[in-house]
């Protein structure tokens, strides 16, 4: 069974930084990419990061140049390093495997984590 286990999150002031990891345990044949959704109070989750099977990257603008996501394959773990971070980075982060294929004939999943709660004081 495929498991996405985070860590990392906790408390910051503004301006100092965290370092986020996802690691997935169960087998697949393929994911499309894997990254990193926040949600904050009231508000609808959002895409922070991710990073495709074939490498490239993508942000979200708020924090592009802030936030640099990474990967190991060999450890099947991205990490999310946090820089500079603001009040308004404060949310639940959520790993996400993207669209993927538990065999090479199955019907695309998407996979989430539980969650790590950043809080960032101002």
């Amino acid at each position: 069974q495929v498991r996405l286990a985070e860590s990392g999150g906790g408390l910051v002031q503004a301006g100092g930084s965290l370092r986020l990891s996802c690691t997935r345990s169960g087998t697949i044949f393929s994911a499309n990419a894997m990254g990193w959704y926040r949600q904050a109070p009231g508000k609808q989750r959002e895409l922070v990061a991710d990073i495709t099977s074939g490498g490239s990257t993508n942000y979200a603008d708020s924090v592009r140049g802030r936030f640099t996501i990474s990967r190991d394959v060999a450890k099947n773990t991205v990490y999310l390093q946090m820089n500079n971070l603001k009040p308004e980075d404060t949310a639940v982060y959520y790993c996400n495997l993207d669209r993927v294929l538990l065999t090479k004939v199955s019907r695309p999943i998407n996979y989430w984590g539980r969650g790590t709660q950043v809080t960032v004081s101002s």
